[in-house]
């Protein structure tokens, strides 16, 4: 935890950006019956019957102190997803950052050994030297901005039915559009001397 805490703390810099992960699955949805549009007095009305079109999984990189994110559904979440979500991050994102500290969770995709199983091991090598990786303890995922990001587009677009991966895709590059447009940074104010003090069931009792 405290690991997390003191990279929050660290001042911009644009040649070490740091960056946090987070990815969630999400059901697409068709509807069997149309839905009935809103007229005076009476809300837009839905039926409660629907067709299950198959998951996705929902992929977002975001850099809290530049208030930049970037969000993208794809198929499945497999290792080579990640590795090729990655290398974009570091080829097409950040192409002159010296190094990128990745903020995300401990899962058995996230891991260097993914870049190995998607790309050559020469380009792997190349991107994994560009990676700093820090992982969020376990049950500690509030520690994540990018979690904290996914909440926010789970609540502002993705309450409505998609039907397909395409569409879903539509909605979330107008969101992080709209998002990046107003270049709001994320003001991280909990520290480590916080979670000392207010965390004291955490540390061992010396």
């Amino acid at each position: 935890m405290e690991d997390i805490l003191d990279i929050y703390a660290l001042p911009y810099n644009p040649d070490i950006p740091v960056i946090c992960m987070d990815e969630q699955p999400h059901q697409l949805l068709s509807e069997i019956a149309g839905p009935i549009p809103m007229k005076p007095g009476q809300p837009r009305r839905e039926d409660y019957e629907y067709k299950r079109e198959g998951t996705c999984s929902i992929f977002i990189f975001t850099e809290p102190l530049k208030g930049w994110r970037r969000i993208e559904a794809t198929e499945r979440r497999t290792r080579i997803d990640w590795a090729t979500q990655v290398e974009r991050l570091l080829t097409v994102g950040y192409p002159h950052a010296e190094k990128v500290r990745l903020i995300m969770d401990n899962l058995n995709t996230h891991t260097i050994g993914s870049l190995y199983q998607a790309f050559p091991a020469d380009y792997a090598r190349s991107l994994a030297k560009r990676l700093e990786i820090h992982h969020t303890p376990k049950h500690g995922s509030w520690l994540n901005v990018a979690e904290i990001e996914l909440s926010a587009v789970t609540r502002q677009c993705l309450e409505n039915r998609v039907a397909d991966r395409d569409s879903l895709n539509s909605i979330l590059t107008s969101w992080e559009c709209n998002r990046n447009k107003s270049g709001k940074p994320v003001d991280w104010h909990f520290t480590t001397h916080d979670a000392r003090c207010k965390l004291k069931r955490l540390y061992p009792i010396l």
